[in-house]
């Protein structure tokens, strides 16, 4: 390992278990350690409504509230204490955003299976769906983008968001004039592992929704790990919690473009990880001093040490060896800064989302080129998928056969039934059938 702040190591000749430490998350990953705390504050909501919100805002935030809701007059205040300039870049982000996600609403499948018999899926959207908008260590109106639009989008009947009041009680304006704008009128003051409970149980104020979505620390992992999933609901959209990018670079990238990514991601607070995989020795070196003269300039410089820290630099041998290292992490988000990002992209199995080429820093995702930026971390992107227009929604499926469709498929049905031992279920097919022929009779 070097002494620079992006620790080097080389890939080739690390063993199973090096490769295995090389490629962990940092330890506040583990929500297992949470899940005590997690369950009290839970229980504290369940039990405590509207007033334990309130008294955990205080404790969290120095916040002394009167209402957990945010007001009309807040929300009405919200764009003017905006600067144009901020607005029109808000809007312009919700129109690509809009413009992206607007096609992923299905059309309705409608297949005749065999003479007579028809199958349809159909989609429906979700009918209460609560919106969280992390604010801790900055203000996110760019998440509250990403979930408001689907959500409108999808045509969800209720749709609330809940995001951490400041010390001084009011919300983020930033934050609720995307609220505004996407059509959310209930905004509620609540942060963590205690905002996540509210929209589980419900309060006096806040409305019990059917699915949680947005992401989070590990504390807001934790409580929708705990308190989603149940037959009787709420759903979690996915798991969403610390962020992460890895970057896959040749010698044709930029060092100084390298090293602004990576601190771009650093700068999500000290549990984010970063990592660079390249076969060049020479970019691993001129990154790393490309770090060290950007990092001073920078204002988050605390959180960009510690997160620079379980963060670092991989040498393999060649861009087929970095893929592989890229699909064992699975990253978040993955960068192909590399010659021909479009040849290595059939490779890439799991990632949340990809950034092609030079010129498409992960901050575009972030805010503004449409995708969505809500996506599977710590390895979940192995089997999870970003957030889209599909997770605000329900499908169910609907069949219909007439008479004829009966007589010449119902046979089937009743065979199949038979073989199973399942008389009942062939009797419910035979009795359609004997009627025609006692009609016929």
């Amino acid at each position: 390992m070097s002494g620079t702040l992006l620790a080097c190591a080389d890939w080739t000749s690390a063993s199973v278990a090096e490769r295995v430490r090389l490629l962990a998350r940092p330890r506040g990953g583990n929500l297992e350690a949470f899940h005590d705390d997690v369950r009290a504050i839970a229980e504290r909501v369940r039990s405590g409504g509207d007033g334990a919100l309130m008294a955990l805002a205080r404790q969290h935030t120095g916040a002394v509230l009167d209402s957990v809701a945010v007001g009309a007059d807040e929300l009405d205040a919200a764009g003017a204490r905006l600067a144009d300039a901020d607005r029109a870049a808000i809007d312009a982000a919700i129109a690509n955003v809009e413009r992206f996600h607007a096609p992923q609403l299905r059309a309705p499948v409608h297949i005749e299976t065999a003479p007579g018999v028809f199958c349809e899926r159909v989609q429906r959207p979700l009918d209460a769906v609560g919106l969280y908008v992390p604010g801790g260590t900055a203000p996110l109106p760019s998440t509250a983008i990403m979930l408001a639009v689907p959500a409108r989008i999808a045509g969800c009947r209720l749709r609330i968001l809940c995001t951490p009041p400041r010390a001084d009680g009011s919300c983020d304006p930033s934050v609720l004039y995307v609220a505004r704008a996407c059509g959310i009128e209930r905004v509620f003051k609540a942060g963590g592992a205690q905002a996540i409970a509210a929209m589980a149980f419900g309060t006096e104020s806040v409305p019990r929704v059917d699915k949680i979505f947005g992401p989070g620390n590990a504390w807001v992992m934790a409580a929708k790990q705990l308190l989603c999933g149940g037959p009787a609901g709420p759903a979690a959209d996915l798991p969403a919690g610390p962020s992460e990018v890895l970057v896959i670079a040749d010698d044709t990238a930029s060092a100084e473009f390298i090293a602004a990514d990576l601190l771009a991601q650093a700068e999500h607070g000290p549990d984010s990880q970063v990592l660079l995989v390249s076969p060049s020795r020479e970019l691993i070196r001129a990154v790393e001093a490309a770090i060290e003269r950007q990092l001073p300039g920078l204002a988050r410089r605390e959180a960009l040490q510690s997160s620079l820290r379980q963060s670092r630099a991989l040498r393999v041998p060649d861009l087929a060896a970095a893929t592989e290292v890229a699909n064992a992490y699975a990253p978040e988000h993955l960068i192909l800064a590399v010659a021909n990002p479009r040849a290595l992209l059939p490779a890439i199995r799991s990632a949340g989302s990809v950034f092609l080429g030079h010129f498409t820093p992960e901050a575009l995702g972030d805010y503004c080129s449409g995708a969505n930026h809500v996506l599977p971390t710590h390895g979940y992107a192995r089997t999870a998928s970003g957030l889209s227009v599909a997770d605000f929604t329900r499908e169910m499926t609907v069949q219909e056969a007439s008479r004829a469709g009966l007589e010449g498929l119902g046979p089937v049905a009743e065979r199949l039934a038979r073989l199973e031992g399942l008389d009942a279920h062939a009797a419910s097919v035979a009795v359609r059938i004997a009627s025609r022929a006692a009609e016929v009779a």
